[in-house]
């Protein structure tokens, strides 16, 4: 029988959640086939099987964070699968107990890194429960060892119900009667929350995937965790560390709007999503060429300033589970045709939930466009590593008056710039987010730079 630890997947990971088991016990699979799904504190990624054989046990349940080196499933062959089919989470780390820390001696070599070689076929399917027809009516009394999925016994423990005491229409206790056993046990009270009747509240980052308990105070409580708490504790370093400063400009985008519309109309720009957001990368790497000091880094420990010889450019990306910051590596040398590409694989890949660490990491400068969801400016804080970010906001037809003194409608938007002022001095800052205003208020400026 062969142990699967958790694996660093990159980026120095020291610990991950697990979030989705793809196999149960039982289920044959392949090497490269994809067995769980793991969230470390930037992204989900998906595990393959290093192994080859039988799922015996799956030795973490999900919801769980464990540190990098943990064993997390056990394969083997169908005796070992049939020894272990009883107590198949007999020895599961649950919520609330500590993993167990890696032993000193070396984790074994795995056969297959985290995207490393082609995935030989799908991943094999959950096999169903064995549950009595519906047409028959049987209340089953949970046996000693309740059975159970995972994700039903973490919101059963959630909820502090005891799993023997649920009754089900099978062998098998789902969510439906946990929750269930749950609202006639509170009798409507306050005390704790059934998961099917939640009041108003905001939408958790974790995209829904923590159960949300109400205290008596009525408050929801959502756990932090991932995504959530890496953002948290990159922005408070951030916050904390680099002195930052912001600057806005109110400009005429009248021009880029226009320029905006000839290309949606243009045959060559027709596979690609053409957005104001694009004329804006565009505008940054041009403005880079003139202020290098905006895509450098304070090295603290070397006491230097490094400029950057590539202009990664950081798009922010608001997603179910929180705020991610992927990046299109050496935008500087794209054409305008391949950074609109660059942004839609980037877009349609965080929406999906699919960004990996790599592509998080080794940004340069970041652009968030808050004029999306309605909002005029804020102040951004700088992404970790990098020393400014610039923000978009609404781009509304507003009145403005004209080089003729006539007050006219055209389309306006505030600029934000945060910069470091460690690395970026007032003046360079000032002429950088002028650079950018000037190209927006007038694309053909770019021919200049």
């Amino acid at each position: 029988m062969s142990e699967f630890r958790l694996p660093d997947v990159g980026e120095g990971l020291t610990e991950a959640e697990i979030v989705t088991w793809r196999v149960a016990v039982g289920d044959t699979v392949k090497v490269n086939d994809v067995i769980v799904d793991i969230e470390t504190a930037k992204s989900i990624v998906e595990l393959p099987s290093p192994y080859a054989g039988v799922v015996t046990a799956l030795l973490v349940e999900e919801g769980n964070t464990v540190p990098v080196g943990t064993p997390i499933i056990a394969i083997g062959d169908r005796e070992a699968a049939d020894a272990f089919s009883s107590t198949a989470t007999a020895g599961s780390i649950v919520e609330g107990e500590t993993a167990p820390a890696p032993t000193e001696k070396e984790p074994e070599r795995q056969a297959v890194l985290v995207g490393y070689g082609p995935r030989s076929g799908a991943p094999a399917r959950r096999r169903k429960a064995n549950v009595a027809p519906r047409d028959v009516e049987q209340t089953y009394p949970a046996p000693a060892r309740a059975l159970a999925k995972p994700p039903v016994r973490k919101l059963a423990k959630d909820l502090g119900i005891d799993l023997a005491e649920v009754p089900c229409d099978g062998p098998v206790v789902t969510r439906a009667d946990v929750e269930a056993y749950a609202a006639n046990r509170d009798g409507g009270s306050e005390g704790t929350l059934s998961l099917s009747k939640r009041p108003f509240a905001p939408p958790p980052q974790s995209g829904g995937r923590y159960p949300q308990l109400k205290d008596h105070d009525g408050d929801v409580r959502i756990p932090i965790k991932g995504v959530r708490k890496w953002t948290a504790d990159a922005m408070v370093a951030s916050a904390f560390t680099a002195p930052h400063v912001t600057e806005w400009i109110t400009v005429d985008v009248s021009r880029t709007m226009e320029l905006v519309t000839r290309l949606k109309a243009d045959r060559a720009f027709s596979d690609v999503k053409v957005s104001p957001t694009l004329v804006v990368a565009k505008a940054v790497c041009l403005a880079m060429r003139r202020t290098p000091e905006l895509n450098s880094q304070w090295d603290g420990d070397a006491q230097e300033i490094v400029l950057k010889g590539s202009v990664n450019l950081g798009i922010a990306a608001a997603t179910d589970r929180g705020l991610v910051v992927p990046n299109i590596p050496g935008a500087q040398d794209k054409s305008l045709h391949e950074l609109a590409e660059a942004l839609d694989e980037l877009t349609a890949t965080a929406r999906a939930g699919k960004t990996q660490p790599a592509q998080m990491s080794g940004g340069t400068f970041t652009i968030t466009n808050i004029g999306v969801f309605g909002v005029d400016a804020g102040t951004p804080i700088i992404n970790p590593g990098e020393s400014g970010i610039l923000s978009v906001g609404a781009i509304e037809k507003r009145p403005w008056v004209g080089d003729d003194d006539e007050i006219v409608a055209r389309w306006v938007t505030t600029l934000a710039l945060s910069f470091d002022h460690r690395v970026v001095d007032g003046e360079q800052g000032s002429r950088f987010l002028a650079d950018v205003a000037a190209i927006l208020r007038d694309p053909a400026t770019a021919l200049t730079y």
